[in-house]
């Protein structure tokens, strides 16, 4: 693989990313699609994933963090996303360990979101003690995470 390949990737992996954040999710497919036929990444892989979360296709974006992991085990982003997907799924239990793994990953921006993610977990198996510490770890990293701070908030009403 030459580097002008792998350059014209990740130039294409930016352009599906805006083609996502403009809500124009076709079109994201099928850049994060052709980035990964110029030069597989775990990044695109992870993306695409998202991408195909928006569409409501959670299984097709599971299998893609799947991907993503067997192409880079340490980042930490598709561990964090499988875990939400099987949230959204109602499989809180096969959610936890992904959520634990995300947390233990050497490459992963932004450390928040899988304290969160793990909390809303524990907090729909009503064990309430372990997402309250998950929301607090959360906030402990992002304070200004407001997610993690409004479901502590609305869990300590609950419990008191």
């Amino acid at each position: 693989m030459n580097q002008e390949t792998i350059t014209q990737a990740w130039e294409v992996l930016q352009d599906a990313y805006q083609a996502q954040m403009e809500g124009d999710y076709d079109r994201a497919v099928e850049l994060y699609q052709s980035s990964l036929d110029l030069h597989p990444t775990a990044e695109a892989h992870t993306f695409l994933g998202w991408t195909y979360h928006f569409q409501g296709r959670l299984e097709e974006a599971i299998g893609e963090c799947k991907l993503a992991i067997g192409l880079d085990p340490d980042f930490g982003n598709p561990y964090n996303d499988i875990g939400a997907y099987l949230i959204e799924l109602g499989r809180f239990d096969e959610a936890i360990p992904w959520l634990l793994q995300a947390i233990d990953s050497r490459r992963y921006e932004p450390r928040h979101f899988p304290h969160y993610n793990l909390g809303r977990a524990y907090l729909a198996k009503e064990m309430y003690t372990e997402a309250i510490r998950c929301f607090k770890d959360s906030l402990e990293i992002e304070p200004r995470y407001a997610l993690a701070r409004q479901a502590l908030e609305s869990l300590r009403r609950m419990v008191n």
